[in-house]
């Protein structure tokens, strides 16, 4: 059977993604964002998986204000890096596994969990800069991708508690397909940042601290606050970090297993207008 060994959790800045297109890495300003992903790269390069699935949100390249998917499951063979209004990343086209994200989506949505099935989509940075992030930039990524893209932007949004229970409904799928496969999955988005109005380039390094930490120790505590508490405390923006509490919600211990152990964490203020995030847990064997 597939099963999920691991999840990670990390920011996907656009300005992270144009700093590596242009060769900015070892610019005094990126250095210590970078420098915070070197375990991971590692990491990754030691425990690469069969499949990833990628929690991201579309950022108005897939879809619009036309139409609105709560939560969508692409489920292609593969997906092209997207135009986002200059040009597309010089990354690798990400490759889907189609067969574990036809049977996601049956297993889910007979879950009661309302899925938009995705037949042909471009990625954005929301799903390429944390691919790159984690494992640099090779020639082909080093596994296929199912991106799952999740409405942060358009009220309204999916509560914590949706977003946690989902994960398990994800988890429970993964572990019934009869392939043995290796699974990540990734919560990506955040942390604390706004983009526009009078509060502009808020960042509450507190909140993300005790929500990191909450993440970890107390998921169900975290998945019981409500959406308002995050855009007043971590901005706007700042309601992506919901779409952690999905891959938190897959791993072992929600579904009676032990605990995750904690394998790195990084945290860094800031990068453009930002503070980024990252977590690395892995389920015990």
């Amino acid at each position: 059977m597939a099963r999920i060994t691991a999840s990670v959790y990390t920011s996907h800045v656009p300005a992270i993604g144009a700093a590596l297109d242009l060769g900015k890495t070892h610019e005094p300003y990126w250095q210590p964002v970078f420098k915070g992903y070197e375990f991971s790269k590692q990491w990754m390069g030691d425990n690469t998986p069969d499949v990833i699935f990628l929690v991201f949100n579309d950022h108005a390249t897939a879809f619009s204000l036309d139409i609105i998917p709560t939560f969508a499951i692409g489920t292609a063979a593969q997906y092209q890096p997207a135009d986002e209004g200059w040009g597309p990343r010089p990354v690798p086209v990400v490759q889907g596994h189609p067969q574990l994200a036809a049977h996601i989506a049956q297993s889910v949505i007979q879950q009661d969990f309302d899925l938009t099935i995705v037949n042909k989509m471009d990625v954005d940075h929301g799903l390429t800069v944390p691919l790159s992030l984690m494992c640099g930039q090779p020639q082909q990524w080093p596994c296929p991708v199912i991106p799952f893209a999740v409405n942060v932007v358009q009220y309204p949004v999916p509560s914590g508690q949706r977003c946690l229970n989902l994960g398990k409904a994800i988890a429970k799928a993964i572990n019934s397909f009869d392939e043995d496969l290796n699974v990540h999955i990734w919560g990506t988005g955040g942390m604390s940042h706004q983009l526009q109005g009078p509060r502009a380039g808020l960042i509450n390094q507190d909140f993300d601290a005790a929500f990191m930490n909450r993440l970890i120790a107390d998921p169900q505590g975290q998945a019981a606050v409500p959406h308002i508490d995050y855009v007043r405390e971590a901005g706007s923006e700042g309601i992506e970090l919901v779409m952690w509490l999905i891959a938190r919600g897959a791993m072992a211990d929600l579904s009676g297993g032990a605990a995750p152990t904690e394998r790195h964490r990084f945290y860094h203020v800031p990068a453009s207008n930002t503070a980024v995030g990252h977590l690395i847990l892995e389920n015990p064997l």
